[in-house]
């Protein structure tokens, strides 16, 4: 069996479950705040974009530091830019979690919001300034616990070297592709996720993949061609 076609459901267990065995369990979404986890995740979803994570977790920590990390207290804070200066173009990301502040209190917060259909919610999650899919479904997995699979670079790296996906990177019929065979479950795509970031981070790079080490290579379309070589 290799990785050529589209994704099966059998197929698509078969890889999340042999990341699992090679990285273990994931404990995503990493956050700091015990209080207010829900909301740190929407802050992340943010301030991930285009950004390594580790500058992420900095701009959180100068946000904590300056006080309690609430939709409130991000609205007031005139100096917001600089303390999020750490993850990337700032004035740009401190305007979208700003929109993202206000869209959650003009719905009555996350517990309100967690009354609402999945659809629906990622409709006006799409509204919200700087508020893509890959951002939307982000927070609808780890701060809703929807199952819904992010569909990010990493995510098409590894699925087009599998042999799973040929042709321009789409974004929702990749999406689509994943749920269509994968269990209706939170915890599956949250561990989905997790895994194939850190695949992407340890072994399957964007230049010089390390196929010898690969726990997916005896299945996989790009290793095994690389490895005959």
């Amino acid at each position: 069996m290799d990785g050529r076609g589209a994704p099966t459901a059998r197929g698509l267990r078969y890889f999340h479950d042999t990341l699992l065995r090679a990285y273990g369990p994931q404990h995503w979404w990493p956050t700091q705040d015990a209080e207010q986890p829900r909301f740190e995740v929407l802050v992340g979803a943010v301030l991930t974009q285009h950004t390594a994570w580790t500058n992420v977790e900095r701009a959180i920590a100068s946000l904590r530091a300056a006080g309690p990390l609430t939709p409130d207290a991000l609205l007031a804070h005139a100096d917001l830019p600089t303390l999020i200066r750490r993850a990337g173009p700032h004035h740009v990301k401190a305007e979208r979690l700003r929109a993202l502040c206000r869209w959650l209190l003009a719905h009555g917060g996350l517990e309100v919001l967690d009354a609402w259909r999945t659809p629906a919610l990622r409709r006006d999650l799409l509204t919200v300034r700087g508020v893509g899919p890959e951002t939307a479904d982000a927070i609808l997995l780890y701060a809703f616990g929807r199952p819904q699979f992010v569909a990010d670079a990493y995510a098409f790296r590894l699925f087009e070297r599998y042999g799973w996906w040929f042709g321009p990177r789409r974004y929702e019929q990749l999406r689509q592709a994943v749920e269509s065979v994968g269990p209706a479950t939170a915890a599956f795509y949250d561990e989905l996720h997790a895994l194939i970031v850190a695949h992407a981070r340890g072994r399957c790079h964007k230049r010089r993949p390390d196929c010898a080490h690969c726990a997916l290579r005896d299945r996989c379309d790009h290793g095994r061609a690389t490895l005959q070589r």
